[in-house]
């Protein structure tokens, strides 16, 4: 079986750059994502990857990912979950289809991943996930309020994983950005916001951070010093001011 890096979410964003930098390490690639010619073209330009096509947001999508390496003598030594998306508006309002597609994307296929690469790392005693999370999983976040508690599960569910599977030798990482430049604020309904283009960094800079931090086994990796400075302050702040102030955001 060839070892390979798994990135999902591959044909934008933080993906891209994933993708880039773990071909500049040497890693051998499996890129993941709906987008077929943009998944084709990184893995032409990477070499040493391969593109699948798969939206995975549908149901069994993760069986059916996996299915797929399995059939190309192919086994994941690195999972990074970064495939998801956001929705800005009020909760009562929102696309229920919508919402579902998301959690089913965020929540869902991510943990369907974890499971799936878990016990294969532990018996060799080897290999790493990297679930990539936002600042937005220390607080919930009105107007995004299903986005927001997406994002607090992966943080959940990845800081468990890392104690579990640290005496394993297996190494996991939460990787929670905050503002930066991808297609992410377009989706999600708000691009060209000004506040989040001042703050906002680049996804060279937040990848990089991310498997720094992986490579010393951090279960949680905050990139910038705004960014760390915001996460840590709700651990302070009453939970009601919490709340308050992430509900005046202005999107």
């Amino acid at each position: 079986m060839k070892k390979v890096a798994l990135v999902t979410g591959a044909s934008a964003g933080l993906g891209v750059e994933f993708a880039r930098q773990l071909s500049e390490r040497g890693h051998r690639l499996v890129l993941a994502a709906r987008r077929k010619e943009r998944l084709e073209g990184l893995a032409a330009e990477l070499g040493k990857a391969r593109a699948v096509a798969i939206d995975l947001s549908k149901k069994d999508a993760a069986a059916k990912l996996m299915a797929d390496l399995e059939a190309n003598g192919e086994e994941i030594d690195l999972l990074v979950n970064n495939a998801g998306f956001g929705l800005i508006g009020r909760f009562a309002k929102a696309d229920a289809k919508r919402v579902r597609q998301m959690i089913d994307l965020n929540v869902g296929t991510l943990t369907d991943l974890c499971r799936a690469v878990a016990p294969r790392m532990i018996d060799g005693k080897s290999g790493g996930i990297i679930n990539v999370a936002s600042t937005a999983a220390f607080q919930p976040g009105p107007n995004m309020a299903v986005y927001f508690a997406t994002k607090a599960f992966v943080l959940s569910l990845t800081e468990a994983l890392h104690e579990e599977l640290k005496p394993h030798g297996v190494h996991v990482t939460c990787l929670c950005p905050g503002p930066t430049r991808t297609e992410f604020g377009d989706v999600a309904g708000f691009g060209g916001n000004g506040m989040f283009d001042r703050v906002a960094m680049e996804s060279p800079e937040v990848v990089a951070a991310g498997l720094e931090g992986f490579d010393k086994n951090k279960a949680v990796v905050v990139p910038g010093l705004v960014n760390k400075i915001g996460a840590s302050s709700t651990r302070f702040a009453p939970r009601s001011v919490v709340r308050k102030i992430a509900g005046a955001i202005k999107y």
